[in-house]
């Protein structure tokens, strides 16, 4: 699919979508470990899926069918919708069981904390059956920056959206790099080099036309650290909660919309 697809001017995405009560989809790009399961997964949003879709004239429609999410101390009271998908007919990996009752233990990371649960997308109590939905309204690059560089919000011009969707930054932490002991900087272009047949420019050009072509709004999520780097700051993410996060989605992104042109005429050089 990522080689065929901009062959016929489609765009495929290395992304995670839901779809709001609305009709308003957002997409979502990072690297492991950044958030792009847990912040699609909210509740009263439906889930289109978690990591592969194309971007069509006509919308979005994932090319997957499942999940594969990570579950490292994963609690029902924190992420209810992944906690409650995990059943019969679930594959879960590295995880370990409690010797007597058979229960998984979410908490034990003695092989690795980066443990996973891969389940049928229809697991989800909210997704939308068929994975298919319009144009998206808001477009989101999660990066998990370690040295407290970006803030926990950007909205980014189209242009500014390009350089970053070129360079994918992001840090490797534990639990999502075998050997990884603490972040690391890392750069994978359009958030998923290691899937892209074509050179990086191909999905750039198209992304850049289909921003542009639908007005979407493209915004920079950090959910790494905040107040200092690693070591010094705290992390946004856990600062926060995944519950927090998603707020993000139902709640700030409509505010920053109604703010942002007053924002930008007093700020005009920059979106960021």
């Amino acid at each position: 699919m990522n080689y065929l697809m901009p062959k016929k001017g489609h765009l495929p995405l290395h992304s995670s979508c839901n779809v709001g009560p609305a009709g308003d989809v957002c997409l979502f790009f990072g690297l492991s470990g950044t958030g792009k399961t847990a912040l699609s997964a909210v509740g009263d949003r439906k889930l289109i899926g978690d990591d592969e879709h194309v971007w069509t004239d006509k919308g979005i429609f994932n090319i997957e069918g499942g999940c594969y999410a990570k579950c490292v101390g994963l609690t029902k009271e924190k992420e209810p919708e992944i906690y409650n998908a995990i059943r019969f007919g679930t594959v879960l990996e590295n995880v370990i069981l409690k010797e007597h009752t058979r229960e998984v233990n979410f908490h034990d990371t003695s092989i690795t904390e980066n443990t996973r649960a891969s389940y049928p997308l229809e697991f989800i109590d909210n997704a939308q059956i068929p994975a298919v939905c319009g144009h998206p309204k808001n477009i989101v690059f999660l990066t998990c920056d370690a040295f407290s560089i970006f803030p926990p919000v950007s909205k980014l011009t189209p242009e500014q959206a390009i350089y970053h969707f070129y360079s994918g930054y992001t840090a490797k932490i534990a639990g999502t790099e075998q050997g990884i002991k603490e972040p690391t900087p890392t750069f994978s272009a359009c958030f998923g080099e290691a899937f892209l047949p074509l050179k990086p420019q191909a999905y750039a050009d198209l992304l850049y036309s289909k921003v542009q072509e639908h007005n979407a709004h493209v915004w920079l999520v950090n959910t790494g650290w905040i107040g200092g780097k690693y070591g010094v700051g705290k992390v946004i993410f856990l600062l926060f909660s995944v519950l927090a996060s998603k707020l993000l989605v139902t709640s700030l992104m409509p505010f920053m919309m109604d703010l942002w042109p007053k924002l930008s005429s007093k700020h005009s050089q920059s979106s960021i």
